[in-house]
């Protein structure tokens, strides 16, 4: 799985083979600008006829002006491939993710999942950028640099050769020692910083209440901590390797200077030749130097593409539906009634059944009450007839084996509201529409107007009335209505009510979810009701109490 990622986050070949082409040239106009103006100056030095000097004018000119402008192409081309492979693997990511959200992810931390869709992600694109071009252009110029010098001095190539990889192996030594650990460290330590950052502000009102508030932020802080230090040792690890090359372009200098000097003594180089094998190590270390930095990048994207793999199932986790192949010639439903017959389930990962085998019958018009103490099931059978968890036993719709249907078809058909109906930082119109786009404003109030909310939703100025993140400015009561509109918008022939009274006062709990189920019943839908509180039984057709497993 770790290598399709990182096969993913590789650019098309083209894009790959232009930009790393371009890299060469601009790495190469460095070296070689360098070399020629080395030699002109110390050419023009002896002052020559000019017409002698043209050549290498005009050259420091075209290294001067291809360095530039092959390096500008070489980012455009090479960050335009990376951010396209990007793309193309976030959406593989989420299309690997859906089919077993959410219940397939239940054992994978909040912070995990946001650190690897944003962090880890991004950080892919250093493969081709930070990876593979500084390595091909790095040794490729160093490699045509040390045959140039040789075809002037032998001696001196051999030292500069030699010399660059005496560099090369102790910066990867200390790059190793220094920063190996911090680069396999920062990944997790983000994602347990970003986990303790939505914890706690997802539980800021609990943890105030109870006093541990204070001490959740000092958690969050030893986290931030730990993280800085390994990111201080990071960018040591970065600050000694440049130092380390910095060193070594001087030392390559001067022993490239003593090991020239006896052949310029002896008249096999000319005062120009020489001076251009003494600067020459100074554009090639620096061509170079990213070569330990392309290692620990590496680590880096190593780490991510496996903490990518880790979160994203290679295969579908037990318990969690397979989408259907069905085709448009496979038996449709043929209405929405629900039939299950000796049906349970388990969650991912447990060993032992969540439900106990069931029988149920429901049809159009209907309005169960599902009861039961805690852990006998309730919410493990809501998510059983959304397609969330997998099944044993005869589950039928409409007349037809959920296991034909496609999730989606599924739910199309039964809609589920959670304990906590997640709620977007957006309009109240945004936070309806999507259950259906086409909907005009008249279809959004009437709904509203059904749910209870119409007054409310006037007081706050109308549809543009915004909700806040995670329906921050609403409470309890009016997130679950607004939820319910949600589900009567999408015209679905089945309701699911998990809970809907869980985040309410106790002593509006019931009037709430007499009115829930009052705005949601209709001769043409059947309602599923989970709860603990009461119903009146003029609002229901029957109940159904579960038994732990």
């Amino acid at each position: 799985m770790m290598r399709e990622v990182l096969r993913a986050a590789q650019p098309a070949p083209r894009e790959t083979a232009v930009a790393l082409a371009l890299g060469v040239l601009a790495a190469g106009s460095a070296v070689a600008l360098l070399a020629t103006s080395a030699w002109l100056i110390a050419r023009a030095a002896e002052q020559p006829p000019i017409l002698l000097l043209g050549f290498a004018i005009v050259g420091v000119r075209a290294f001067a002006l291809g360095r530039a402008v092959f390096r500008y192409l070489e980012r455009l081309v090479g960050h335009d491939g990376a951010f396209r492979a990007l793309a193309r693997l976030r959406v593989a990511v989420f299309r690997r993710l859906l089919p077993v959200a959410p219940d397939g992810l239940r054992a994978t931390r909040r912070g995990d999942v946001l650190t690897t869709l944003v962090r880890d992600v991004d950080t892919l694109q250093e493969l081709p950028l930070r990876v593979i071009q500084p390595l091909v252009s790095g040794l490729v110029v160093a490699g045509l640099a040390v045959v140039g010098v040789a075809w002037l001095s032998p001696a001196a190539a051999a030292v500069l050769g030699g010399g660059l990889l005496l560099a090369l192996a102790a910066a990867t030594a200390l790059v190793t020692a220094v920063g190996r650990g911090a680069e396999r460290r920062i990944a997790p330590l983000r994602a347990d910083l970003a986990d303790a950052v939505l914890d706690y502000l997802g539980r800021l009102d609990v943890l105030r209440a109870y006093g541990a508030d204070a001490a959740a932020r000092a958690a969050i802080d030893a986290l931030d901590a730990r993280l800085r230090r390994e990111q201080t040792r990071q960018s040591l690890a970065a600050g000694s390797v440049a130092a380390l090359f910095t060193l070594a372009g001087g030392s390559l200098l001067v022993a490239s200077a003593l090991t020239a000097a006896p052949e310029l003594a002896a008249g096999g180089l000319t005062g120009p030749q020489f001076v251009l094998l003494a600067l020459v190590p100074l554009a090639v270390v620096d061509a170079v130097a990213v070569l330990p930095l392309a290692l620990a990048a590496w680590w880096r994207v190593r780490a991510s593409a496996r903490r990518i793999a880790a979160v994203v199932p290679e295969d579908r986790p037990e318990g969690i539906p397979a989408p259907s192949s069905a085709t448009a010639e496979a038996p449709q439903p043929r209405g929405s009634d629900v039939v299950l017959r000796g049906v349970t389930a388990r969650w991912p990962g447990a060993g032992a059944a969540a439900l106990a085998p069931l029988d149920l019958e429901l049809r159009a018009g209907d309005r169960l009450l599902v009861e039961g103490e805690s852990g006998a099931g309730k919410t493990t059978l809501a998510h059983v007839l959304v397609r969330f968890l997998d099944h044993e036993g005869s589950f039928m719709l409409g007349g037809v084996d959920v296991r034909a249907l496609h999730p989606d078809a599924v739910r199309e058909r039964i809609v589920l509201c959670e304990q906590q109906p997640h709620l977007f930082d957006e309009s109240i119109r945004q936070n309806l529409l999507f259950a259906r786009d086409t909907a005009d404003d008249a279809a959004l109030l009437a709904v509203l107007e059904r749910v209870g909310l119409a007054a409310w939703v006037a007081e706050r100025g109308g549809l543009d009335a915004p909700i806040g993140e995670r329906g921050a400015l609403v409470s309890g009561g009016q997130a679950q209505r607004l939820a319910l509109a949600r589900a009567l918008l999408s015209e679905a022939p089945v309701l699911v009510l998990d809970e809907p009274t869980a985040n309410v006062d106790a002593d509006r709990a019931s009037s709430l979810l007499d009115e829930l189920l009052d705005a949601a019943a209709a001769p043409d839908r059947a309602v599923i009701v989970i709860s603990h509180t009461p119903v009146a039984e003029r609002l229901l057709t029957g109940r159904l109490r579960l038994a732990a497993p």
